[in-house]
């Protein structure tokens, strides 16, 4: 599948490692419309390190959402892991149409791609002329093995949806990035780093954006699972009424602190020392703000913690904030889930003008 843009009226659909996340947006104006959306759990195991690995568990909770979201438009984009594509800039003369680019990325393919062309999905954007040479031009390279596009695809249509995008997750992130500006501070600048980090059920990611990019990222094996695990384990619960717990606060003692409080612990260190290599990298330019977001992001007091331990400005992702909402979608449930919804947020994003 080419990982072209596609138009207005896409559904985004977030498969990730405990849930399958399904939103639906429309332009609505100079913004946007959250439509429809949906979240469902799969059962442990059936995504692994965003690959699928049992398709019919997923294809179930698809359903589901589905079911539950009914969304008006059937085009759905999903995204592969940023770790499973390559992404690289390219300097080609300014002279070739898109049909030789392709072409010379086919000659070339072995010097950018790291498997066989033949098990290759790619697609390329042109980015302009070449800062430095007026007769080349500078084009972004994407590719991913077949397989992993074949297998999101495979679980849109068993749903009843219809594959129109295949994106790169980061990409999205960047792109719902766009959502949350008005959520940082007035004083907030293009060319001002921010730090973005996405805590989900196995692991948390560390991204730094500036001027809308991602220009850092570290991943850590530790999310909201340990805590899910540790609250099934106290009070005899299934992992699904233990997931709704820790989100909604309904334990019957609400978060003791032998519970929350080591979690919280090695979150907040792990976060600190992400920030801490960011500068050891040599990235000279300084984190003013944070954001976090996924689902684990809403525990009460993660936030506050990691205010007085960084210094800066801390505030939890919502990028519906400034969008309309259906009257059919109950807003209270959907800011809940919002923190966990940048990627799906991102990838219905793609109609924007």
């Amino acid at each position: 599948m080419r990982l072209r843009a596609a138009g207005k009226g896409l559904v985004g659909v977030d498969i990730t490692s405990a849930t399958v996340k399904l939103l639906e947006l429309r332009r609505s104006g100079s913004t946007h419309q959250v439509d429809s959306y949906a979240v469902r759990p799969f059962r442990e195991g059936a995504v692994v390190e965003r690959r699928i690995r049992d398709m019919d568990a997923v294809v179930e909770a698809l359903g589901r959402a589905v079911e539950h979201a009914r969304p008006a438009s059937r085009q759905a984009a999903v995204a592969v892991p940023a770790s499973a594509a390559i992404t690289k800039t390219l300097t080609l003369p300014a002279s070739l149409n898109d049909d030789e680019i392709e072409a010379r990325i086919q000659l070339d393919s072995d010097k950018h791609i790291p498997f066989p062309f033949s098990e290759v999905a790619f697609d390329f954007q042109r980015l302009g002329l070449n800062a430095r040479y007026g007769d080349q031009q500078d084009v972004l390279l994407v590719a991913c093995r077949q397989q992993d596009v074949s297998q999101l695809t495979e679980a849109l249509v068993a749903s009843g949806l219809t594959p129109a995008a295949v994106d790169v997750e980061s990409f999205a992130m960047e792109r719902a990035f766009t959502a949350l500006r008005p959520q940082l501070s007035p004083t907030y600048g293009d060319e001002d780093c921010v730090a973005l980090v996405d805590i989900g059920a196995n692991m948390n990611a560390f991204h730094v954006l500036r001027e809308g990019r991602i220009t850092y990222s570290r991943d850590t094996v530790f999310g909201g699972r340990q805590l899910t695990e540790e609250i099934r384990n106290r009070y005899g619960l299934s992992l699904e009424e233990a997931g709704l717990a820790k989100k909604r606060g309904g334990l019957p003692e609400d978060y003791p602190d032998s519970v929350l409080e080591p979690f919280l612990d090695t979150l907040v260190q792990q976060v600190g020392r992400s920030l801490q290599l960011y500068y050891t990298a040599g990235r000279k330019h300084e984190v003013r703000q944070m954001v976090l977001a996924g689902g684990t992001s809403v525990l009460p007091g993660l936030a506050e913690r990691l205010t007085e331990e960084s210094g800066m400005e801390v505030v939890i992702a919502n990028p519906f904030q400034q969008m309309r909402i259906n009257p059919r979608i109950d807003v209270p449930t959907l800011a809940g889930d919002a923190p966990a919804m940048l990627t799906a947020c991102g990838l219905a994003m793609r109609g924007r003008p």
